[in-house]
């Protein structure tokens, strides 16, 4: 009996950690590259699977004339953590959710990416 519970609590541990891995192979790598006013920041992609048409290849900061690639801009301003640091590493998925745009935004402006991207940060 014991050993059928242990047996249950091993494979039970086991489909955790699958799931685990399933999750962080799906998310792709960015970079927080410029944090700027009122969620105007863009994020560089650093690995992963993701449409090249949906990224800029490459773009120059007009503020600051450095050079970019593989960058968009941030369009879930609401639902992107405010914990993250410009030059901060971390995982994403595309998400297109119309809930994480729905959110008052300054009309401040720094320059973007002429593409954008709603994301959300993978845990």
């Amino acid at each position: 009996m014991k050993v059928t519970q242990f047996i249950l609590v091993l494979l039970g541990l086991l489909s955790l950690s699958c799931s685990k891995l399933d999750a962080e192979t799906d998310c792709i790598k960015g970079k927080l590259v410029i944090n700027g006013i009122c969620g105007n920041n863009t994020i560089q992609v650093l690995s992963g699977n993701i449409d090249a048409n949906l990224i800029v290849k490459s773009w120059e900061d007009p503020a600051t004339s450095k050079k970019y690639e593989n960058v968009f801009a941030l369009q879930s301003l609401c639902t992107f953590p405010g914990t993250l640091k410009e030059g901060d590493e971390f995982y994403f998925v595309i998400d297109n959710d119309p809930k994480g745009s729905d959110c008052p935004r300054c009309l401040a402006y720094r320059p973007v990416p002429p593409k954008g991207l709603m994301i959300r940060v993978c845990k």
